[in-house]
């Protein structure tokens, strides 16, 4: 079979974490553009990425990409894919996607039209002129549309890869286990490492740096859309699951901490980790920031609240003047507020823009 393009979308900031990955699950001829990475592999490296990729959103096939202004040219663009290779004579193909800057505006016909070409591709493919049950498994086609260039897409991984199992329930402001994996790395995360998070929350980022000392594969722990599919062999996905399985380490010496002043946070951290399976190496307690005493070799993340989420600004500022004066380096701290530097009273030692859902933030990084 000629090698399958694949592409994943991710958090803004993150593409050179992406591409480190999707070269070490075997992807090659590897590009980066803004908030996404592409690929080209084989149905292995389909498995492998669904459970290994720890800062993408999800995994895509592409199937055709073009240059599209009218809705003729659309239905063409579609009408070539060759969506038979992986959808087949009974299979489900919904239609979704978003268009921006192109003069095809209005989303519902340009899904009607796309459907109505996957129709036909798929009825020519095989041979009938009747209907499509889609009484089978699951074939999510997505659509992009960026001035006048269309992007067709299918998706194989289902829920979003930020859903990693383990976390059933939330604070009020979760921050997404692909962008905590993502900070993580950019703090050299290491097996050895002792992590502090003093605003823990559910306890996102002990639990993906733990889970990472141990090796333990972000998606080892779920499902995925292309598990279902008749057109990619079951092995893949048992050969991919088994080489994860003897990759973990239970040996690890991470150490985390995690605090919160709000004990049903600490009570949610404590319970997204037994779930995890990483509860052993992490001690959780109720504490206000104001009390923190310094961990000996720790590295501290955190993700403080700011008043676009949780408290009015000025509530947060204080908060960050707390954090200036008890917090040690190595600090790693992301916040969507301006001011944060003023408010904590020194400058970061390097800044780099993220989002968090649709706040944009810095990454603030104290190396001393």
């Amino acid at each position: 079979m000629a090698p399958i393009r694949f592409s994943a979308p991710c958090h803004f900031g993150l593409e050179k974490v992406l591409r480190f990955e999707v070269g070490r699950i075997g992807g090659e001829d590897i590009t980066v553009q803004d908030g996404r990475v592409s690929w080209s592999g084989d149905f292995t490296t389909l498995a492998r990425a669904n459970l290994g990729l720890s800062v993408a959103e999800r995994v895509q096939i592409v199937l055709a990409e073009y240059d599209a202004d009218s809705f003729e040219a659309l239905f063409e663009g579609m009408y070539r894919a060759p969506l038979e290779a992986f959808i087949g004579r009974e299979d489900a193909f919904p239609v979704k996607g978003h268009s921006l800057n192109s003069k095809l505006t209005s989303i519902p016909a340009c899904q009607r039209i796309l459907k109505k070409a996957a129709v036909r591709r798929l009825q020519s493919a095989y041979h009938t002129e009747g209907f499509l049950p889609e009484t089978g498994s699951v074939h999510q086609l997505q659509f992009t549309i960026l001035k006048d260039r269309v992007s067709i897409y299918l998706d194989t991984s289902g829920e979003g890869l930020h859903k990693r199992g383990y976390r059933r329930n939330a604070n009020a402001a979760p921050i997404r286990e692909t962008l905590a994996a993502g900070i993580l790395d950019l703090a050299r995360l290491r097996q050895d490492t002792v992590l502090c998070d003093p605003f823990c929350g559910s306890g996102t980022f002990l639990i993906e740096a733990a889970r990472r000392a141990m090796h333990i594969a972000p998606g080892l722990d779920r499902r995925f859309a292309a598990e279902q599919w008749e057109s990619v062999p079951k092995a893949v996905w048992q050969q991919a699951r088994s080489e994860a399985l003897d990759r973990i380490d239970r040996s690890a010496a991470f150490e985390g901490y995690g605090f919160d002043i709000d004990p049903q946070a600490a009570a949610l951290t404590v319970q997204n980790a037994k779930k995890a399976g990483v509860d052993s190496h992490l001690h959780v307690e109720v504490r206000d920031v104001a009390a923190h005493r310094g961990i000996p070799d720790a590295v501290t993340v955190c993700n403080p609240p700011y008043g676009e989420r949780m408290l009015e600004a000025k509530a947060a500022r204080e908060i960050y003047r707390t954090m200036g004066r008890v917090l040690e380096s190595p600090l790693y701290v992301i916040c969507g507020d301006a001011e944060f530097e003023q408010s904590f009273g020194r400058r970061a030692d390097k800044r780099r823009k993220l989002y968090n859902g649709m706040i944009s933030c810095q990454l603030y990084s104290f190396y001393k």
